[in-house]
């Protein structure tokens, strides 16, 4: 059932659990997050960032296909169709495709630049029925070709966004992209706190969850965060599944170069790691 993603994040923030965004790659990856979240009855959202979207031909066969594969699965759990660290002209794009959900990362505009650009985007998408998110303080790491050093938010600019009607927000707080360092400070908490009272208890979002401790994810969804962002955690399980099954030399044994028995212990291992996330968030039974 796909939805948007502004009602189920403020139940989220009301019961105090956290809603997982898994970022999808293909079909397999779609499949494997949909079933596991149904089987578990939670809510989920699907994230694409700009660069898996033109891997998928356009972000017009990315809503065609989820749509399709939501109902051909039965799937009856909230499903949240949501563009990843968006460009402005991404997120325009997404908007027209059939998306539920767009994210605009202006975080790395000036910010009366981030204000301007988000504010015609948050008319665009409500006008449309889809819920927003915005950043504030670049992301540490990768994301498709951006690169941020794990700034920490300032709660006035996280005010002024909030302020723009954004339907929850993105601030840095030492997090980051991809695996995190040996010498990772951790998240500053204090600063969690200081946004979420500036932003009037908005949902907060928590981008780079893999490799953040367990504790420190479950202390951030009680100070205020109601969405955790996982990617590089079903990208790393996936190819070491992928890869004990070339090593084993399966793909050798009968038909075992068929995709379809190739791709599916990669595809199994996504389902486990989304069903381990689910759990920790706390949104099992929460549909």
């Amino acid at each position: 059932m796909l939805v948007n993603a502004t009602n189920m994040l403020l139940k989220a923030r009301d019961g105090h659990y956290g809603v997982g965004q898994f970022n999808i790659n293909n079909l397999e990856w779609t499949r494997s997050i949909l079933l596991q979240a149904q089987a578990m009855q939670s809510p989920v959202i699907l994230g694409v960032s700009e660069g898996a979207g033109k891997y998928m031909t356009g972000f017009k066969t990315v809503a065609a296909m989820v749509r399709a594969m939501d109902e051909s699965l039965g799937i009856t759990v909230p499903v949240v169709l949501h563009l990843d660290h968006g460009t402005y002209e991404g997120a325009k794009a997404c908007i027209e495709a059939g998306f539920t959900s767009i994210m605009f990362d202006g975080s790395h505009y000036p910010i009366e630049e981030n204000i301007a650009k988000t504010r015609e985007l948050v008319e665009l998408a409500h006008d449309k029925g889809l819920s927003i998110e915005a950043e504030v303080g670049s992301i540490g790491g990768v994301e498709d070709g951006v690169v941020g050093n794990g700034e920490i938010a300032d709660p006035e600019e996280c005010a002024k966004i909030t302020a723009l009607g954004v339907d929850f927000l993105a601030a840095g707080i030492g997090n980051i992209h991809g695996i995190y360092p040996a010498n990772w400070k951790g998240l500053d908490f204090e600063a969690l706190e200081r946004i979420h009272q500036a932003t009037n208890n908005i949902p907060l979002v928590l981008h780079g969850g893999t490799g953040i401790p367990d504790e420190m994810v479950q202390k951030a969804i009680r100070l205020g965060v109601s969405k955790i962002n996982v990617n590089t955690d079903c990208q790393l399980v996936f190819a070491e599944a992928t890869r004990k099954y070339i090593e084993a030399g399966k793909d050798q044994q009968g038909k075992g170069y068929d995709p379809r028995k190739l791709l599916k212990p990669g595809a199994d291992a996504i389902m486990d790691k989304v069903k381990e996330k689910i759990e920790l968030f706390g949104s099992a039974n929460k549909a």
